[in-house]
């Protein structure tokens, strides 16, 4: 437990989910792909080893008492395993540079044995790093597994630019393209259940700044309902993130039957509190890149307290959160201070004069 806290994050978890008293308010900055930085490692040495993957994650949790440790099976991990080519950068995120699909009608083609746990390095590696790192933090601190949604598992496999013609020339094969990745997803997302984490369920290629709502409504929202269906029959509980502007969608994020929603900073707080506060629990939004990235300490303890003035009345409660994951050289001090900002401003019981 963090030096400046009188909880861990179990206990205040526990409590959010009951509406119980806290300490202070619950916070969650991204520390996923940055994480390796607390050991002094590049990214390619933290996704190296599951035993890395779970050290950098522990080594984030011990300085900035964060309350989720996040591992990752990651965006491409579908698409690279039946056949997508990923780079392999020393200090960034690896991106595809060859697809499995190249032409949609072969859909039939994809092997969905490849996705299975035996069959994957990659999913066991990610797996492990999720055993090893519960058994270092988890009878203080929840984990959580980032994994991608239907349609961004659909563009690790086949080209994005070619996946959105296709929702206009050739939508049968399309749907059958998103139903595999579903099926596929479901498989993962169960043994990660098993291991005991929390699945971050993120799906950026769907964002309103790429799709528009009848796009997503259409293959989308099925079968994300599918998926949140098969997660909670499997005993998990799923954050939903989409990155970019989904403001037009938030409502239909919430049908999706998630048990917490994600914003981006491209989304306002108050409109997404007016939305789905009533409905479950929001997390957001300080901005990742301009704030957490290129900004100050000042800047991210103004933008945490911007946050709290917006949400901290969100009828199914907030949860302080970056707009999405903290990559790239960012500036540790910076994670310092949002907690630092969220201990100040979030200590309970909440009392808007400390932020308004």
């Amino acid at each position: 437990m963090h030096k400046n806290d009188q909880m861990t994050p179990n206990e205040r978890l526990a409590a959010f989910m009951t509406g119980s008293p806290m300490d202070r308010i619950l916070a969650m900055p991204v520390v996923c792909s940055m994480s390796g930085m607390a050991l002094g490692m590049t990214h390619k040495e933290k996704r190296s080893t599951a035993l890395n993957e779970a050290r950098a994650q522990a080594a984030c949790y011990e300085r900035f008492g964060n309350d989720l440790t996040i591992t990752e099976y990651g965006l491409h991990g579908v698409g690279a395993a039946l056949g997508s080519v990923l780079t392999d950068p020393e200090d960034a995120v690896p991106a595809i540079i060859k697809y499995a699909l190249e032409d949609i009608n072969n859909v039939n083609q994809l092997d969905m044995s490849r996705l299975e746990l035996k069959n994957d390095k990659k999913f066991q590696l990610h797996l492990e790093a999720t055993k090893i790192l519960i058994d270092m933090v988890g009878k203080e601190a929840p984990t959580g597994v980032l994994i991608s949604g239907p349609f961004t598992a659909a563009a690790s496999i086949y080209r994005t630019e070619n996946l959105l013609r296709a929702t206009r020339k050739n939508p049968e094969k399309l749907h059958q393209l998103i139903k595999f990745c579903n099926e596929g997803l479901k498989m993962v997302y169960r043994e990660f259940i098993k291991a005991g984490a929390v699945i971050l369920l993120c799906d950026p290629i769907a964002s309103g700044t790429i799709l528009h709502r009848n796009q997503y409504l259409e293959f989308v929202l099925p079968y994300t309902i599918d998926l949140m269906k098969d997660i909670h029959e499997a005993k998990g509980m799923v954050c939903y993130h989409i990155c970019g502007d989904t403001t037009s969608i938030v409502g239909d994020m919430v049908q999706s039957g998630c048990d917490m929603l994600s914003i981006d900073n491209r989304v306002d707080l108050e409109y997404t509190k007016k939305i789905a506060g009533s409905k479950v629990p929001i997390l957001g939004n300080v901005d990742p890149v301009e704030i957490m990235y290129l900004g100050k300490p000042e800047d991210v303890d103004m933008a945490v307290k911007t946050c709290l003035q917006k949400a901290y009345d969100s009828p199914n409660g907030y949860i302080v959160a970056s707009g999405c994951d903290l990559s790239g050289n960012i500036p540790l001090e910076n994670i310092d201070q949002f907690m630092a900002s969220v201990r100040k401003y979030g200590k309970w019981p909440l009392d808007p004069n400390n932020f308004l």
